[in-house]
């Protein structure tokens, strides 16, 4: 963040030995949908990753520590990506899209489970079933995405079949409601969902000619479509970030490959400049220097994990875009420690998850790489 009140991002990476993971091999990690670096009720930071034989956890040992303890395995087969959402109340939220082989072939169906309490089990995993009957349609199922509303509720959305996206959402006494079609064109890639201050619940899902955009305008209501955003995206590219009270941005990677764009309701679309690679963008508010920040981190197109920071609502002026040089699979991961702190997580080439935490000097400088055991 060079000219803008802070320091570029340390390249440097620590050097390590992987572990093997409790299996009696390596993970294979791979990097979840949505806010994979979560802090918990206890202001603990954990990560969580998919794995072959399910989610691997790892839980910071003090608050604020840098230090993690795990791999802690979450046991369920078959899934082939998972996101992870979390509530007001800091409860973990996990949905997974599942195939199972059976009688009749392969089956296809969404799983959930919930975490209640930082570094303690999780719950049983419960089938969400599928919104779609036909066959062929209930096997193009898309990878699923949740946001939790300001009542404690889960909205879960996905894509697949014939288009558009469908809605299911836990009741208030705890029962899942029936699908429901929200429609819409097209989806292009994974969904983005987020509940801003006010609990109210946002969906952007990109399509092939714009940002198809979903809204909730009062508490319990029905989600209902908002104007699409432009130009077109790069698929399943969108993110959310509250950036004033109760009002999100969008970010998304404009598809032929200009750079990020980001917009406010009411306002012009405006470019961010960056080269993002394939998928979406992490995104978070912090203070650097004293200053309220708005920070992004995805894949670069060359694959390795890019940082961008700006003052939030000064997207208009450019973001300033530092390369890690760290090569990773998927969306990193951000988040706040119980001390403020700017944490970065990855998932690398090689499965290992990597971890990095902002530096207590000025400006936005982060330290070593660590390699969580066990990845």
């Amino acid at each position: 963040m060079r000219g803008r009140g802070a320091q570029a991002v340390d390249r440097e990476t620590r050097s390590g030995v992987a572990a093997e993971a409790r299996l009696g091999r390596p993970s294979g990690a791979s990097a979840p949908t949505g806010s994979w670096l979560l802090r918990g009720n206890d202001d603990r930071l954990s990560v969580y990753a998919l794995v072959e034989a399910g989610v691997h956890r790892w839980t910071e040992t003090a608050v604020g520590s840098g230090r993690f303890d795990g791999p802690d395995l979450f046991p369920v087969e078959g899934l082939t990506s998972l996101a992870v959402a979390q509530g007001a109340n800091r409860y973990a939220h996990f949905l997974g899209r599942r195939e199972r082989s059976g009688g009749g072939g392969p089956k296809t169906d969404l799983v959930y489970a919930v975490q209640y309490q930082t570094g303690r089990t999780l719950g049983d995993w419960r089938s969400l079933g599928n919104p779609f009957r036909d066959p062929r349609d209930a096997a193009s199922l898309g990878a699923p995405t949740a946001a939790v509303d300001g009542q404690g509720t889960v909205h879960v959305f996905v894509s697949g079949g014939p288009g558009g996206v469908m809605l299911r959402r836990e009741a208030r006494s705890g029962a899942w409601e029936a699908w429901k079609d929200l429609r819409g064109g097209v989806v292009a890639g994974g969904l983005s969902a987020a509940a801003n201050s006010a609990g109210l619940v946002e969906l952007l899902a990109p399509g092939h000619r714009s940002v198809m955009r979903w809204v909730q305008t009062e508490p319990g209501a029905d989600l209902r479509r908002a104007q699409d955003l432009t130009p077109a995206p790069a698929p399943g590219s969108a993110a959310l970030l509250e950036t004033a009270p109760g009002v999100f941005t969008a970010y998304w990677s404009e598809q032929s490959g200009t750079g990020v764009y980001a917009q406010r309701p009411g306002e012009w679309a405006f470019p961010a400049g960056g080269a993002p690679g394939e998928g979406p963008h992490a995104t978070l508010r912090a203070a650097v220097d004293g200053y309220d920040c708005t920070v992004l981190a995805h894949q670069g197109r060359t694959g390795t994990a890019v940082l961008g920071v700006c003052g939030t609502g000064a997207e208009s002026g450019g973001l300033w875009w530092t390369d890690t040089g760290v090569d990773c699979a998927g969306t990193p991961a951000l988040a706040l420690d119980g001390h403020g702190r700017i944490v970065m997580a990855v998932v690398a080439a090689d499965g290992a998850v990597l971890v990095n935490r902002q530096r207590p000097e000025p400006g936005l400088t982060l330290a070593d790489w660590e390699r969580l055991s066990g990845s």
